[in-house]
């Protein structure tokens, strides 16, 4: 895209690189300002700013004792963070064994979670989810169709089916029920929660697989560079520490 001369401000120009770099120090708040309207607002910000400096100069405030201060400590500031960003660029990234052995010697964090597969049928009262058991149990009506007969849930329409999930996914009573549950089991005495009184069926059991490996690469690798950039921050200061004593008072 074209650098295009926005305005002239006592000659210095303001471009259209000038408000995308001003939209980009915004971070994603910068996806709020990208329109006409937004943009606009950025520009005259950009042009009140070159006035003000324009007149700063004009009236000498940088020759002012505070401004010298204020700036003495500025610098200061950025000569730090320019040093700790020259120690994180030295700091070499995790190479893929690195990621592999991490992966393989800590396999209690890449367990998963044991799933469930289930189906229920909710209702408002003890009483009607007793009355169903029963028909299902003497065998006069299935779960299936029990489901889409007197099921308030929208899931009736699929006989009750509530797909695979893990523990904390429902409601603690839920939960606590039908992960205690065989596969094939429907519970006799209703659960109830929030929602009322549910009769759940437990199709079928997953054991916890470990996440593979190429699923959580880049996370790992996220890792262990902030913890290779941890230690190298921290064994360059202990070693200032060496050349500069701090003293405590």
């Amino acid at each position: 895209m074209e650098n295009k001369i926005l305005a002239t401000v006592g000659g210095m120009p303001i471009t259209t690189e000038d408000v995308d770099n001003f939209l980009k120090s915004l971070g994603q708040r910068g996806q709020t300002y990208n329109n006409n309207e937004g943009r606009a607002m950025i520009l005259k910000q950009l042009i009140d700013s070159k006035l003000l400096l324009l007149d700063a100069r004009k009236n000498l405030l940088e020759r002012e004792d505070e401004f010298r201060a204020q700036l003495a400590r500025l610098k200061d500031s950025l000569l730090v963070n320019y040093a700790t960003e020259k120690i994180i660029d030295a700091t070499p990234a995790a190479t893929d064994a690195e990621i592999e052995a991490f992966y393989n010697e800590n396999p209690d964090k890449f367990a998963g979670d044991e799933s469930v597969n289930a189906s229920h049928i909710l209702v408002d009262t003890e009483e009607l989810a007793l009355e169903i058991y029963a028909k299902i149990a003497s065998g006069e009506i299935s779960f299936e169709e029990a489901a889409k007969l007197h099921s308030s849930c929208p899931s009736k329409e699929n006989g009750g089916s509530l797909g695979d999930f893990t523990r904390g996914q429902m409601v603690p009573e839920f939960d606590k029920a039908v992960f205690s549950m065989t596969v094939g089991e429907i519970t006799a005495t209703p659960v109830k929660t929030q929602f009322g009184y549910h009769l759940i069926k437990l199709n079928s059991k997953n054991e916890a697989k470990p996440t593979p490996l190429a699923e959580v690469k880049d996370a790992i690798r996220s890792h262990l560079e902030n913890e290779k950039q941890r230690a190298a921050y921290e064994s360059k200061v202990t070693q200032l520490r060496i050349l500069y004593p701090v003293e405590l008072k």
